[in-house]
């Protein structure tokens, strides 16, 4: 990765940051988005001390539209390529919170700020192409399903069931984006990090996670592990052409039947674009 520079949003703990170090000690100029300034400060740190080289950060709620539209012009400003693009920011809460925009928390973060970033960064990664965009889903795609009567969680809202639309349609935004990007050189996957022993979810837990997630942690992987599969679809030689996939432990696999319906990818896709004010997408 020596020479490539790579973005990579919550990249100040957990698997962002474990990803952030992989890359820098194989090399990468590593920048990363981050909320809380003194986190950001000593994830920077972290970060140079893995690699040596420079390290960027950009301080932002990327739940807020303003937000995310901020550090894209601020990314333009200081980063003259961008060779990668890691979408792995996200969370979930138990309990149903409103964004500054009004929208449902879990989706605004989890899909129409990666959706959004992207978007504004898209002409950024075709003339640093070829380049990557990852994207950190989950295998709880498998059991969403995308509510396009109630994506706000109005109706009804659940901390489980909105977390697994909004992993859902990380997958449908990549299958769509890399059809989109066919040509340019630009190749769009996503993956599955696995269970992993980080603090998502502790802001706003469910009453399962307080008993179950104790018991897991011994099971579940180290964040250096969890990062694992992020580092590979970012750096890995052989995956320079390989676009519009799913990955499990660094292994491409099949996602979801739903995931693969161009329609509801269509679909989403427009629905996004109206909800985050884009004009023209790719």
């Amino acid at each position: 990765m020596i020479g490539k520079t790579v973005l990579i949003t919550g990249g100040t703990g957990g698997i962002g940051k474990a990803t952030a170090l992989g890359l820098a000690a194989l090399g990468a100029h590593v920048a990363v988005t981050g909320r809380d300034p003194q986190r950001t400060q000593d994830a920077v740190r972290e970060i140079r001390a893995a690699g040596g080289g420079p390290v960027d950060a950009f301080i932002a709620d990327l739940s807020a539209q303003s937000e995310v539209r901020r550090v894209a012009g601020e990314v333009f400003e200081r980063m003259p390529r961008i060779d990668a693009l890691v979408n792995n920011v996200g969370g979930y809460w138990n309990t149903r919170h409103i964004t500054a925009d009004g929208l449902e928390r879990t989706f605004a973060l989890n899909h129409l700020a990666p959706f959004l970033l992207t978007n504004l960064l898209l002409d950024r990664l075709k003339d640093s192409a070829p380049a990557r965009v990852v994207t950190v889903a989950s295998n709880a795609h498998k059991l969403g399903r995308i509510d396009f009567d109630d994506l706000r969680g109005e109706r009804s809202y659940s901390g489980g069931r909105a977390y697994n639309q909004s992993k859902l349609a990380n997958i449908l935004f990549s299958y769509e984006l890399a059809r989109r990007l066919e040509g340019f050189a630009v190749t769009v996957n996503a993956l599955h990090p696995g269970m992993v022993r980080t603090g998502f979810g502790s802001e706003d837990p469910a009453g399962t996670q307080r008993i179950f997630v104790p018991l897991l942690r011994p099971f579940m992987k180290s964040v250096t592990r969890g990062a694992v599969t992020s580092i590979h679809l970012t750096s890995a030689p052989e995956l320079a052409e390989v676009s519009g996939r799913y990955f499990v432990s660094s292994t491409a696999t099949s996602s979801s039947p739903g995931s693969y319906d161009e329609a509801v990818a269509a679909r989403l896709w427009q629905v996004s674009a109206e909800s985050v004010g884009l004009t023209a997408t790719a």
